[in-house]
């Protein structure tokens, strides 16, 4: 049924516009629950785009970045539904649109930040330890088996092999260029500066990534969708299904997951926050 035409046909009056608005919040991929991986938000997806009489969907986008194939894949569900709804998209960044952030943030069609935002690092990153000369130290031999002579890449309890690294920077190397074919296709003319500052890794304030044309304007969502929709514009909000008490004290019926598990992915979300200051 569509609501807003039976409210004009009883009324005589047209509705006020209304948008649904999905706050996109967190790390991406990383610690399963605490992260945006699509089995989290596909469904919350749903709802916004299927919401009845909406004008457009506006994603707002809190996230330091994470898995690439997370972004990737959420990225594009948000514009096959865009598509089939026929809606425009506008994300909003608060504090921090980077690296897989940046990415969801691509998927709209317009990109508003605060002037403060911090928004870029196009770019993928790996980190990991050596503990060799400690477990020489403490008297400890590593033992690994493998089937396959490759399976094992950058053991952080053995020396570290320059195959091993080429092995990894070449991995790095296909999904930046992935990452940078997305930019470049949703923000085409837009993009205002060269690749190799673009794509370089850096990030900037808000200010400066609409110098650059990674942005489009400077705002918050409440009032950059009055100016776009009216004052009276009604925002209904869709939210990702949060996680119940037993998760969030680290029990899992399913799984018996132990607390361990969620304080590992509490440290990984907060390095990821860290990178940028926050």
């Amino acid at each position: 049924m569509d609501l807003r035409a039976t409210f004009e046909r009883l009324t005589g009056r047209t509705p006020a516009p209304s948008v649904a608005v999905l706050r996109l919040q967190g790390p991406i991929g990383v610690g399963g629950r605490r992260g945006l991986a699509m089995e989290r938000v596909a469904a919350a997806l749903e709802r916004a785009f299927g919401l009845d009489g909406i004008s457009a969907v506006a994603l707002v986008v809190n996230s330091p970045g994470g898995s690439p194939a997370q972004s990737a894949l959420i990225g594009n569900r948000i514009r096959a539904l865009a598509e089939e709804k026929k809606l425009p998209v506008y994300a909003y960044v608060e504090d921090v649109a980077a690296s897989g952030g940046y990415w969801l943030a691509c998927a709209a069609d317009e990109i508003v930040a605060d002037a403060n935002s911090i928004v870029g690092s196009i770019g993928v990153i790996a980190a990991s330890f050596g503990f060799e000369d400690l477990l020489r130290r403490v008297g400890v031999r590593r033992r690994l088996y493998t089937s396959g002579e490759r399976k094992s890449l950058l053991d952080p309890f053995g020396p570290e092999k320059d195959e091993d690294v080429a092995r990894l920077r070449a991995i790095q190397a296909e999904i930046h260029a992935n990452f940078r074919d997305w930019v470049a296709a949703r923000r085409a003319a837009r993009l205002k500066a060269d690749a190799d500052t673009l794509y370089s890794g850096e990030f900037w304030t808000g200010k400066k990534a609409l110098e650059l044309g990674l942005v489009d304007a400077l705002g918050d969502a409440r009032s950059d969708l009055r100016r776009r929709f009216g004052e009276k514009v009604r925002l209904r909000p869709v939210s990702v299904q949060g996680r119940s008490l037993r998760q969030l004290l680290g029990l899992s019926a399913a799984t018996g997951e132990p607390w361990a598990a969620d304080l590992i992915a509490g440290l990984e979300t907060r390095a990821l926050w860290a990178r940028f200051g926050l």
